[in-house]
């Protein structure tokens, strides 16, 4: 069977990896992939659009494409393979909407009556700071678009509000994301990942995850693709789990069945807990990366087999380790602004299993850093802390230049 997975970081490796564990006689191609994939499959080398990829799939035969990295599925490729007739894992372009298009997941959300934080919307700079001068409250201000993960930004008094505004919608940091923007209203509390599977007719929750998405300990400084994670989350308790399952799960599989945006992949959950309550700040039409690292090597049951339940019409069921993980994403000191490529990492080849590589790739039988985010190393154990001890022992394992990781991932 040849799988072909679309992306080039941790979570793309992930994904390989857990396959091939299962299923040791597929063939993996990635696009574009990292040093990582490269020796666990083939990379699809130099640059591809989308009809290109959907050719060089009908061309070797793929069985099977699995989406990773949202770029894709925002641009239309589910649509594109399945005019090839090829069969691939994600959201059509307009499903794909309800993470690419904030604004449209927030009337999503508003319509279904999916409880979320209050916001407002604005096309206008002048009317935005308007609006900020009348408020005196914390508010996070987040672009329309994506905005690789980094278009969120906390401002806790007026001066950093407007500050973001003008960051985003004059200086156009964000570029086109940021043409739109919501200012929501800051809620205190913890986060949640829910990572599912949505087979058109039903969500099915993997485990909580809880992801460490700020640069600086904390959960201080610039957002970024995610520092780590751990897993299961402390903070989703059986009372919580409930709340999200009546008041956003359920409303979230009426409204995709109703505004006929149904599709097979994964949808993502992202959530905020509050004393009482859960609300939904965002969604994603993908797996969360480095939230995808700290499941797989939970999830008991073979991920081909739950993958192809949704072609034979089975039912899916997922069986999981009973046992925690923890995160640790190794980065270029810099990111997620200017950072150094080309360091030498020393210690990688020796390196206990799991991790995953998200940035780096092999010269002359050296590995060296290629990207913001390097290297993602799990622990696993009985408990959190105990996972936690032995992802950071392995982190110890590994040196470069400019090397930089938070030393708080595992705490709460």
């Amino acid at each position: 069977m040849k799988i072909l997975i679309l992306g080039g970081g941790g979570r793309e490796h992930a994904i390989g990896k857990k396959l091939l564990e299962d299923n040791s006689s597929i063939n993996l191609y990635f696009y574009p992939g990292n040093g990582g994939t490269g020796i666990i499959g083939k990379n699809i080398e130099n640059h591809h659009t989308l009809l290109e990829l959907g050719f060089f799939a009908k061309k070797n035969a793929v069985d099977l494409t699995i989406v990773g990295s949202e770029i894709f599925l925002i641009e239309g490729i589910v649509d594109i393979f399945n005019n090839f007739g090829l069969k691939i894992i994600g959201p059509h372009y307009s499903a794909a909407q309800l993470e690419g298009n904030r604004i449209f997941a927030k009337s999503f959300m508003k319509k279904y009556g999916i409880r979320t934080p209050k916001y407002d919307i604005f096309y206008c700079y002048k009317k935005a700071i308007n609006f900020l001068e009348q408020c005196h409250e914390t508010v996070v201000i987040k672009t329309n678009g994506v905005a690789a993960g980094k278009g969120v930004i906390l401002a806790h008094n007026q001066n950093e509000a407007k500050k973001a505004l003008k960051t985003i919608m004059i200086e156009k940091k964000f570029g086109k994301s940021g043409n739109q923007i919501i200012i929501e209203k800051f809620l205190k509390g913890k986060e949640a990942s829910i990572i599912s599977i949505f087979n058109g007719k039903n969500i099915i929750p993997f485990l909580s995850a809880l992801d460490y998405k700020k640069i600086g300990e904390n959960e201080t400084g610039m957002n970024t693709g995610g520092m780590g994670a751990i897993v299961p989350n402390p903070y989703m308790t059986n009372s919580i789990w409930i709340d999200f399952k009546k008041n956003i799960l359920e409303p979230t599989l009426e409204g995709l069945i109703s505004e006929k945006l149904t599709f097979f992949g994964f949808l993502y959950f992202g959530l905020m807990i509050t004393s009482n309550k859960v609300y939904l700040l965002e969604y994603n039409t993908r797996i969360g990366d480095p939230e995808a690292q700290t499941l797989f090597p939970l999830m008991k049951s073979n991920f081909l087999d739950i993958i192809q339940s949704f072609f034979i019409h089975k039912k899916i069921s997922i069986d999981w380790e009973k046992l925690c993980s923890c995160c640790v994403v190794l980065s270029s000191k810099g990111y997620p602004e200017k950072y150094k490529s080309g360091q030498m990492i020393i210690g990688l080849d020796s390196l206990q299993e799991p991790f995953y590589i998200a940035g780096a790739k092999k010269k002359q039988e050296k590995w060296m850093t290629s990207s913001g985010r390097v290297l993602n190393i799990v622990g696993v154990g009985n408990t959190i802390q105990v996972a936690k001890k032995q992802a950071y022992d392995k982190v110890k394992k590994i040196q470069f230049e400019d090397l930089y990781f938070r030393k708080d991932i595992g705490l709460y």
